[in-house]
Parts: C-alpha cells; sequence; structure tokens
C-alpha cells in the first residue's frame, strides 16, 4: 500500500470511529493514543461495586460492608451531575509526568485515581545489565532530589551480599552519614520552595531555592556534580572529602538557620497559609499504616516511625535527634515536620563533625576497590587491577538482599537477587514516592479541586522514583 493509500484509510478509520451524539455520554468521543486501560478512572455507570470499595477503602482491610459504606455519598450523584477531568500529565503541580483523574461534582472531587508511566524508564531492568560497580550511575538517578540515599541503599545491599558490611571503615559510614544528612536537607529545603510556588508564596520559590543551591555547592565541592553523583559506592566512598570541607559544613549550619526563622514568619505563622493547609489533605493512622506510606505522611498522623532510630544503621544509634510527629495528618502537619527535621539534620550534622574520625575513606579489598589513583603510574599490576575492575567489576556471591533507610520521602529499599555474577540477576527498589502516591485518593475524597495541588504538593513525590 502507497503512503497516501495508508492516509485515507486512517482517516477513514477515524471518520469511522464513535463520536458523541445527544444519546451518548460525553466519554464516548475517540480520542486517540490516550486510552490508558484498566488504570482509567471509569464512569459509575462503568463500575462495579466491588471496583468502588476498592478505590474508596477495601485496600484499608475493611470488611465488605464497611467500604460499602464508606464508599456511599451522602446523596449518591446522578451521571449527569458529574463529570470526569484529568489533572496532569502536563500539570505543572503534577510535575509534568503524574496524571490523575477526578471524578468532581462541581468543585467537590468525589473520587480520584493516579496514573503513572508517563516517565518510566526501566532502571531496575538496565541493572541486571550493569555491573554492580556501575550500579551506583543508574540508582542515583531514581529519587534524583535523594541520590545519596540511593547509592547508601544500593551499597549496603550490595556490601551485605558480600559480606563486608562489619569492615567498612569508620570514616566511610561517618561521610555517608554525614552526606545523606546534608541530602535530606537539600530535599526538604526543595520542597519549601515547590509547595511554596504549589499554593501561591511565589517569594517562597526563590528563597527555598537559594538556600538548597549552597547544599549542591558544597555537594560539587565533594563529589565534582551537583546531582547523581555515583559518590557512594560498595565499599565505601568514592573520595575523601576535600581540604576545607569542615569550614564548609559550617558555613552552611550558620547560613540556613536564620533563613528557616524567615520561612516561620513567611509562612507558618501566617493566616492565609495555615487556612490553605489546616484540614486539607487529612489522613487517619490507619489509612498510613494500611497504605504502606512512610516519612512525613506517616509521621504526620502521630505515628513516630523512623528507620534512623526504629531500625538503625550506620551510627544513627549512637546520635541524639528527635523524630518529628504531627497530630492531624494534614497538609500542614507535613509542611511543619519537614521543616523541623531540616532543623533535626542539622543537629545530627554538627554532632558527626565532632566524630568525624580520620583513616581510610573505602575497604581496602583489592576484589571490591581499585588501587589508588597514584599507583595506577607506578604499577602495572594497578594498572591491571584497576582495568579489570571497570570492565569486567567483582562477582557477588549467590543469594538475596532487602536492606531498607529512611529517605527525607520515607523508606527507600533495595532488593538484590545474586547468581554469582558481576551483574544483578535481579534488582527492584522499594521507592518511597511509589508507595505515598496511592495515600492522594483518600487524602483528596470529599475535598475541593482547588486543595488538589495543595494535597500533590504536600506528599512531595519524585516521580524519577515512581515511574523507574
Amino acid at each position: 500500500m502507497s503512503t497516501t493509500e495508508e492516509v485515507t484509510a486512517e482517516a477513514d478509520a477515524f471518520d469511522e470511529a464513535p463520536v458523541s451524539t445527544p444519546d451518548t455520554p460525553s466519554y464516548a468521543v475517540f480520542i486517540p493514543n490516550t486510552d490508558e486501560g484498566a488504570q482509567l478512572l471509569k464512569p459509575r455507570s462503568q463500575t462495579t461495586a466491588r471496583e468502588l470499595m476498592r478505590e474508596v477503602g477495601s485496600v484499608l482491610r475493611m470488611s465488605e460492608a464497611e467500604a460499602a459504606q464508606l464508599g456511599e455519598l451522602p446523596e449518591d450523584p446522578e451521571e449527569d451531575q458529574t463529570m470526569i477531568i484529568n489533572m496532569g500529565p502536563q500539570h505543572p503541580s503534577t510535575h509534568g509526568v503524574l496524571r490523575l483523574m477526578l471524578e468532581m461534582r462541581g468543585e467537590e472531587v468525589l473520587r480520584c485515581k493516579p496514573i503513572i508511566g508517563y516517565l518510566h524508564t526501566g532502571m531496575e531492568k538496565t541493572a541486571e545489565s550493569l555491573t554492580f560497580m556501575q550500579g551506583g550511575t543508574n540508582v542515583t538517578r531514581m529519587d534524583y532530589l535523594s541520590p545519596f540515599n540511593n547509592e547508601l541503599v544500593f551499597s549496603m545491599a550490595t556490601e551485605t551480599l558480600l559480606g563486608v558490611t562489619d569492615e567498612i571503615p569508620e570514616r566511610a559510614v561517618w561521610i555517608r552519614m554525614l552526606m545523606s544528612e546534608l541530602n535530606r536537607m537539600s530535599s526538604h529545603l526543595l520542597f519549601m520552595a515547590t509547595n511554596g510556588m504549589d499554593l501561591g508564596a511565589v517569594s517562597m520559590m526563590i528563597y527555598g531555592w537559594r538556600e538548597r543551591e549552597e547544599v549542591l555547592r558544597f555537594f560539587q565541592e565533594v563529589t565534582g556534580l551537583r546531582m547523581n553523583h555515583n559518590y557512594i559506592r560498595p565499599g565505601g566512598v568514592a573520595a575523601d572529602l576535600p581540604v576545607g570541607w569542615r569550614d564548609g559544613v559550617l558555613r552552611l549550619l550558620d547560613l540556613i538557620p536564620p533563613r528557616l526563622d524567615e520561612y516561620d514568619i513567611l509562612m507558618t505563622g501566617q493566616p492565609i497559609w495555615r487556612e490553605r493547609l489546616q484540614g486539607v489533605g487529612v489522613i487517619t493512622p490507619n489509612e498510613a499504616l494500611a497504605l504502606g506510606a512512610t516519612g512525613p505522611i506517616v509521621r504526620s498522623t502521630g505515628v513516630p516511625w523512623d528507620l534512623r532510630r526504629d531500625m538503625p544503621y550506620l551510627k544513627y544509634d549512637e546520635m541524639e535527634f528527635d523524630v518529628i510527629v504531627g497530630s492531624y495528618g494534614d497538609a500542614f502537619d507535613r509542611y511543619a515536620i519537614r521543616l523541623a527535621e531540616i532543623r533535626e539534620s542539622m543537629k545530627i550534622v554538627r554532632q558527626i563533625l565532632e566524630a568525624m574520625p580520620e583513616g581510610n575513606y573505602r575497604i581496602q579489598d583489592k576484589k571490591v576497590t581499585p588501587p589508588p589513583r597514584a599507583r595506577i603510574d607506578e604499577s602495572m599490576e594497578a594498572l591491571i587491577h584497576h582495568f579489570k575492575i571497570f570492565t569486567e567489576g567483582f562477582k557477588v556471591p549467590e543469594g538475596e538482599v532487602y536492606v531498607g533507610i529512611e529517605s527525607p520521602r520515607g523508606e527507600v529499599g533495595c532488593y538484590i537477587a545474586s547468581d554469582g555474577s558481576p551483574n544483578p540477576y535481579r534488582m527492584h527498589m522499594r521507592d518511597a514516592s511509589f508507595t505515598n502516591i496511592q495515600c492522594l485518593p483518600h487524602m483528596m475524597r470529599g475535598g475541593l479541586v482547588a486543595d488538589a495541588v495543595a494535597v500533590i504538593s504536600s506528599v512531595d513525590p519524585v516521580l524519577g522514583g515512581v515511574d523507574r
């Protein structure tokens, strides 16, 4: 068939597609290339009672009777009183790659269904073709606002399989903690910026971004990059802290606290800000726990769950810090928790400065770490060793492991299955944003469409981790 005939045939097919008529509902209009199949939110006339119960409550371990009661609206709406609209994926507040289908009755949100997959990159499958040595360059790009935590959990899982967990030098452990806590600060500072922007506090976008840039400038001094560092690696870290690093950290600790006080004046005590957030996007402790929510979301409901304290790793059991919790589980609690956690991270960083030991920054196992750069110019054996470890990688014993740590958004976990080769046989990342997004329908139900942006922002999702 010629090109002209193909175009003509395609046009004929389009003409024969169903169109909206007075007898057919508007959702029957043919719109090519937008059908997401089972992910779509269907009109009530096409939704079974079981599907409705699943949307509104059965995932919360309720009985069918309880879920059915929750699914009933005060006045069961007629279909001509409601409409289904898309919020995203091109909406700026949905990060450009998150789509929410909302069933609306006027301004009220009756149902919400998140649709993901617009950014899918297949990073977990890509990991199977990368060696454990190369894996850090992959995982650091998932939750791209928390790259150090991604690298840390991958490295800890690899080290567990290697059986070298107890051999990691003390200095490497403390450097990892330092970078992770500074990363928590930079991530929450960006939340302050974007959350303010989403809710109309436009100046906050400038201020929050300004402070985050100061932290990223320190990251660049240490790793050479502002993001996606590949700095924390199996066996330790890529390089020691540079000369003058302590002064750089102290500068941050002196610079940021007065700025946080300004945030309190600009937002926390501001009546309009409080009215915009208090009582919005409420979620209960039982709902948060049943949905697997972690991080500021579950802590906003009053559940004091933080892996740094409850399942300590690195040297967090030696640190003094508070786990910040809320009372109401609303958007204001989630904002206030992140603001307070910046201060707690600074408290931890000060303790790290006092405890930072001297010594090696990576394990001295030649099968795991490359030789020092200076040795490559002096020794043929070192050159060969360097070449082989970066081209072939190191072999990891057979087995499987799961390691979880506390990222700025909650628990990020790494599951690795090894078949004894230099590459993971399977890898799966438990990303906090992916799990937390399923709280959106429960937070938005019964609220106003004007509050939808506030709710999305309060969850603080990073779609690079969702669509990994």
